[in-house]
C-alpha cells in the first residue's frame, strides 16, 4: 500500500461505457492508493466510486454531428471549466477516457497551460476504423495510451506512441448470477419458449432509432414462431418511460429489464443488439446476435467518407471478420432483422461456428484483471520512483 502524498487525478468520462469502466479503474487505484483524490467529468458511477463530479458529461449522451450542434453550449461550458479546474489545481495527472471529439482537443489544451500533468489516455480513439491521422495528435499529447485490444498497442508502438495493452475490463464484469429458468421465472416468462433479447443502446436518440427496428422484427418472428418471447434491455442511461412509449400495450411476451443484465442476456437464445460495447458483453456470455445500427443520413454520409473498415460491430472488429450478421443503415429494418435472428436458430452449423468465433473473441479480449492492469499503469506514470 502506497502512503498518502496528497496525489489528485482527474477523470473525464462523457458516455455510459466510459463512466463504467472509469469506475472499475478508480477502485483498482484506490486499492493500491486508497487516499488518492480523484475529481472531473464524469457520472453516477464515477462518482459512486468518490470521485468529485463538476459536470456530468454522460446525461448528454450525444452521438452524431447534428446532436453535438445541438448540446454545444453545454459541451463547450464543461470544456472550460475542466480546462480552468486542470490550470488552477495542477493534478498529477488526467485520465481521458474515450469520448475522443471532446478529449482529444481537450489534452491539446492541456499541453498549452505547461502545468506538470501526465495525460493518459484509457480506451483508445477507433483510429483503426476511420479518422487515423488522429494518432499525430495522440503521439504528440499523451503521455500514456492504455488500450483494451491487443491489436491496437501494435499501432500504437509501430506510430511511435507509448501504449500498453492491459485487456478488456468487460472479462472480468460479465457473468451469469443466476439460472436461466430462474431468472425467466421472475420476470414471468417462460423457460420453455425461446427467448431473443433487445438491446437497442444506452443514448436516447439510439433507442429512438434502434427500438422501433427492433419492436418490428419481433413482431414479425411472433408471428411465424407464436413460442417466441422477448425481452428488453435497457441501460441504465434511458429512462423506462423512453421504453414503453414504443411498446404496444398488453404484450404479455414482450419485458422490459433495467437491471441484472447479464442474467437477462444470459437468459436469451439470441439478441438484437445495438453495435457498440453491448455486442462484447454478448459475445462474452456466447450469445449469436445481430448487429444493429441506424444513425441520420448526414451523419452517416460523412462516415462512410472515413470509415476503413469493413464491419463496425466491436465483436467483429475483434474477430477481424464477421462472425456475426450486421444490419446497418438502409438494411437496418425489421425484415432484415427478423430473418437474420431467424437464421441463428434455424441453420444449425451456422449456429456452432458463430459460438465458436464468440469463444475465440473471449479469449482475444484478454484474461482477468484488465482493471487493474490499468491502474497499476496509471501508479507507474504517477509514481515514477515506486517502480525502479
Amino acid at each position: 500500500m502506497i502512503e498518502n502524498n496528497n496525489k489528485h487525478i482527474i477523470i473525464v468520462a462523457g458516455e455510459a461505457s466510459g463512466d463504467m469502466h472509469g469506475s472499475y479503474l478508480i477502485n483498482e487505484i484506490k486499492k493500491i492508493y486508497p487516499d488518492i483524490r480523484f475529481s472531473g467529468l464524469g457520472g453516477a458511477q464515477i462518482q459512486a466510486s468518490g470521485a468529485e463530479i463538476y459536470y456530468d458529461l454522460t446525461k448528454l449522451a450525444v452521438i452524431g454531428f447534428s446532436e453535438v450542434i445541438k448540446h454545444y453550449k453545454e459541451i463547450k461550458k464543461a470544456f472550460n471549466l475542466i480546462l480552468k479546474v486542470i490550470k488552477e489545481s495542477k493534478p498529477d495527472a488526467v485520465i481521458l477516457i474515450d469520448y475522443p471529439g471532446f478529449n482529444l482537443r481537450l489534452a491539446k489544451e492541456i499541453k498549452k497551460l505547461k502545468v506538470d500533468t501526465k495525460i493518459i489516455y484509457y480506451i483508445s480513439p477507433q483510429i483503426w476504423a476511420w479518422k487515423k491521422n488522429r494518432i499525430k495528435a495522440i503521439k504528440k499529447n499523451i503521455d500514456k495510451m492504455l488500450v483494451l485490444f491487443d491489436f491496437e498497442e501494435k499501432i500504437y508502438l509501430d506510430a511511435g506512441v507509448n501504449a500498453k495493452f492491459v485487456g478488456h475490463p468487460l472479462v472480468d464484469e460479465v457473468r451469469s448470477t443466476i439460472a436461466k429458468e430462474t431468472y425467466l421465472e421472475n420476470l414471468g416468462l417462460s423457460f420453455y419458449k425461446m427467448t431473443i433479447g433487445l438491446l437497442p443502446g444506452s443514448r436516447e436518440k439510439e433507442v429512438q432509432r434502434h427500438l422501433p427496428l427492433m419492436l418490428g422484427a419481433a413482431k414479425i418472428l411472433k408471428n411465424d414462431y407464436p413460442m417466441m418471447q422477448f425481452i428488453v434491455i435497457k441501460a441504465p442511461t434511458i429512462n423506462e418511460s423512453l421504453i414503453k412509449e414504443f411498446l404496444p400495450d398488453n404484450q404479455s411476451h414482450i419485458k422490459i429489464v433495467g437491471s441484472n443484465t447479464y442474467d437477462a442476456i444470459n437468459s436469451c437464445e439470441s439478441c438484437m443488439v445495438a453495435s457498440g460495447t453491448a455486442t462484447l458483453e454478448t459475445a462474452i456470455l456466447y450469445k449469436p446476435m445481430v448487429v444493429v445500427y441506424k444513425t441520420s443520413w448526414f451523419t452517416w454520409l460523412l462516415a462512410k467518407l472515413f470509415l476503413k473498415i469493413p464491419n463496425i460491430g466491436l465483436v467483429n472488429v475483434v474477430a477481424q471478420k464477421r462472425i456475426v450478421p450486421e444490419c446497418i443503415q438502409q438494411s437496418a429494418n425489421p425484415n432484415k432483422i427478423a430473418w437474420e435472428i431467424s437464421e441463428l436458430f434455424t441453420n444449425e452449423i451456422r449456429l456452432a461456428n458463430i459460438k465458436n468465433e464468440l469463444r475465440k473473441v473471449k479469449i482475444a479480449l484478454g484474461t482477468t484483471g484488465a482493471s487493474r492492469n490499468a491502474a497499476l499503469e496509471v501508479i507507474k506514470v504517477i509514481l515514477p520512483s515506486e517502480n525502479n
